[in-house]
Order: C-alpha cells, then structure tokens, then sequence
C-alpha cells in the first residue's frame, strides 16, 4: 500500500516539474533586446575583438623601449673542441654551460613605430565605436523583429475573431435555408467566406511562428520556449515629441558611432602608411650583451665554476646597431603602396558612412511622421468600417442587403483592424528606429 501511496506522489511531482518546465516564459521587449545582446554572435566576435585591440595598443607602446631576453645553455662536445680557459684544442669531452642576458632598444626607425602606436590607439578607439554600434544593430534588429510578431499575433486575433464570426454568419444562414428563408447560394457564398477565413487564419498563424523563430536565432533561444508580451508604452508621448530633422540630422553627425569608427578607422590607415614609409630611412638600434660561461674537461682537473663563471669567462658587449636600406627589391615601396591603398579605401568609406547616417535620418524622420499620421488614419478607418459593419449586418438580418454586400463590408472590417493594429504597434516602435539612427539608442532608455 505504502509503494503505491509513493509512486502516485512521485508521478504527481513529475508532472508538476514538467508542467513547469514546458510553461512558455513570457518575454517582454526589454528582456529580449537584453538577451539579444548577450547571445548575438556578432556583437561578441567584435567584443572579442576590441579586447585585441587594446593588447596591441599596449604592445605598440612598449615596442618603443627595451627588450630583454635572458637565455641559458647547457651542451657537451665529444671530440675535438677549442678550451677558451686554456687556449688549446681538447679532444675529449667537454661539458659547457653558459647564460646571458641581452637588452636592445630602438633609438631611431623613421617613426615608425610612433605611427605604429598612434594607428594602433585609433584603431582601438574604431573598434570601441564598433562595439557601440554593433550593440545599437542587436537593439534594433530585436525591436523590429518583436513588433513583426506582435503585429503577427494580432493579425491572428483578428482572423481567430473573424473566423468565429463567419462561422456564426454561415450557421445563420444556412438555418435560414433549410427553413427556405434565404438562398441555398447564399449558404454556399456564405461557406466560401468561412473557408476563406480560415485560410486566412492559417497564413497568419504561420508567420507568426516563422517571425517568432528568426527572432529565437537573434536571442540565441529555442523558439518554443517563450511568447512576447504586450506593449504598454503611452502612444500620446509620440505625438507630443517635437524634435525636427535639423536637430537630428546634426545629432547622428556628431553621435553615430559607425561614423566615428569610420573616421578614427581612417586616422589609423594613415598611420598605417606613415609607418610604412618610415622603413625607407636608416634603423638605429642601441644594445647590450652581458654573459659567461663554464667549461669541464671530462677526465682533467679543471677550474671550480665559482671562478670560470664569475670571473674568468665573463663578457660584456654594448654599442650601436646601424642599418641603411639601400635595395630591398621595391619591397618597402610595394609594403607603402598596399598601406596608401587602404588609407585610401578608409577615406573613401568615411565619406560614404557620412552620406548613409544622413540618409537614415532623413528615412527615420520621414517613417517617423508617416507613422503619426497612418496611426490616425487606421484609427478613423477602424471606426469606420465597424460601424459599416454592423450596419450592413442589421440590414441583411432584415432583408435590405445581399451575402455578396455583407461580405465585402466584413472583408473591409477585417483589413481594418489589421491595418490598425499594424499602425499603433508601428508608431509605438518608431521612437526606437529614431533614436538608431541617430545614434543615441541605449538599452538603459528602453521602457519597461
């Protein structure tokens, strides 16, 4: 009795933990752009990237000073072999042992590893920027993939309300018929409009889940584990924002960060070049060179290592290095050209980033007030075609309209609503698209 008592416990709990863990987690806009930025492939490779950035521009600066290189070695010679301490050769076995320590500093290399540096601190300030950007890209991606299913969730509302109606309208009409109060026609026009309905339904219930799984791949989530949630943003505050093109346009110039990248990316080719130009003047290079060294004749009375090591074989060796370039095969000119080319290419793409931030302004602006004025016209369209609506049902309830008429005012309704639904989430996400292209789009402004 007791093992029966426990097996039904167990089996209670297992379906309690799995109806937990199969409950869809409700995820609101905020959550998801969160989310986005935690998983998004890209944005990380470029995180990665910008912590690259930062080990080289450290790298370039210390290339500036000393290097220090400290070796050791320890061999033996069987056979014939000079014996420094004794000046003779020994044929025998030798065991050597010997360290140094050497250091060499650059004094002059046609600044090119000044320019090294600077291209190098721009470079990490791009990549910076880029990161920036690259954050404000998984915000809007996310913001315009959540609005598509919520607008896709309401269309699905819609058809799910139209189907109902269209089938309590073909029950009607078809009870009319088999009492002979209306047409058999009008039964089956009826029933075409039903099945047309829930065809209609079918499409929007897909691209619901198909809009749903592409934004699951931008979270990096699995698409069955989680619903969106309703927008409560106050829609009057976009009617009340009065910020004009000019204050925008001047805006996303001095804040887009792919602009900035673009312009500290093109700083840095053109250190890139004056580095490789530099290669064309004479290198000085200053060093040092401190060791010693022990020998052991194998078989021979030899010298205590305190002695070799510490006095005997020690060694010290400074001075100047020199180098002219004088014909390395065009290597160096070709080395200038390839970095001319690029800083070229960097000019040429800060200039075509500029023209872009202008021209998303100006799109952002003009979707901005298009949207105000497509949510006031669905709205009166909505009104409007419901009060068509049911008009021209109380007249073909009484006889005064046909199934054909009925039809087309409900097909209207239909459209109306989706249109409206399409209109108020669209303005609600506007803000957002604005504030991209201006480059002030932050996850801390986004509201709950």
């Amino acid at each position: 009795m007791k093992r029966i008592v426990f097996s039904v416990i167990a089996s209670i709990l297992f379906i309690s933990v799995q109806a937990q863990n199969n409950e869809m987690r409700k995820l609101t806009f905020k959550e998801a752009v969160k989310m986005g930025l935690q998983n998004n492939v890209t944005l990380t490779q470029q995180r990665n990237q910008l912590e690259y950035t930062q080990v080289n521009k450290t790298a370039t600066l210390l290339q500036m000073g000393p290097t220090v290189n400290a070796s050791a070695d320890f061999y033996r010679t069987d056979g014939n072999s000079f014996n420094q301490n004794e000046g003779r050769v020994v044929n025998g076995v030798i065991d050597y042992i010997g360290g140094n320590v050497s250091a060499n500093m650059p004094v002059f290399a046609g600044l090119a590893y000044l320019n090294q540096h600077r291209a190098a601190i721009n470079a990490n300030e791009a990549q910076l920027h880029q990161v920036v950007r690259s954050n404000q890209d998984v915000i809007s991606t996310v913001a315009t993939q959540y609005l598509l299913c919520l607008m896709d969730r309401e269309l699905v509302r819609v058809n799910e309300e139209n189907v109902k109606t269209q089938q309590a309208t073909y029950d009607q009409i078809k009870e009319q018929a088999n009492l002979g109060a209306r047409a058999v026609a009008d039964q089956y026009t009826q029933e075409y409009q039903l099945r047309n309905a829930e065809l209609l339904l079918v499409r929007a219930q897909n691209a619901f889940k198909n809009d749903m799984a592409l934004m699951a791949v931008t979270l990096g989530i699995d698409p069955a584990s989680f619903e969106v949630v309703e927008i409560t943003w106050d829609i009057n505050k976009a009617f009340a924002d009065t910020t004009t093109f000019e204050y925008m346009r001047e805006n996303a110039l001095a804040r887009r960060s792919d602009l900035k990248q673009a312009e500290y990316a093109e700083k840095a080719f053109h250190h890139n070049f004056s580095a490789a130009k530099g290669r064309y003047y004479p290198n000085v290079f200053a060093g040092a060179n401190y060791g010693s060294r022990y020998n052991y004749v194998q078989g021979e009375e030899n010298r205590t290592f305190g002695d070799q090591f510490y006095n005997d074989n020690t060694r010290l060796n400074y001075g100047f290095t020199v180098t002219v370039p004088i014909w390395n095969a065009w290597q160096y000119k070709s080395q200038a050209a390839l970095a001319k080319v690029a800083y070229k290419n960097a000019s040429i793409r800060r200039k075509n980033v500029e023209i872009v931030v202008k021209s998303d302004v100006q799109r952002a602006y003009q979707n901005y007030n298009d949207a105000k004025t497509s949510y006031t016209s669905a709205q009166a369209g909505m009104r409007a075609a419901e009060l068509s609506y049911k008009t021209e049902k109380e007249r073909y309830d009484l006889g005064g309209s046909n199934i054909v008429q009925l039809a087309t005012v409900n097909q209207a309704y239909v459209r109306a609503q989706g249109d409206f639904a399409a209109a108020t989430f669209n303005l609600m996400f506007q803000r957002v698209q604005m504030a991209y292209a201006e480059g002030t789009l932050k996850f801390e402004d986004i509201p709950e």
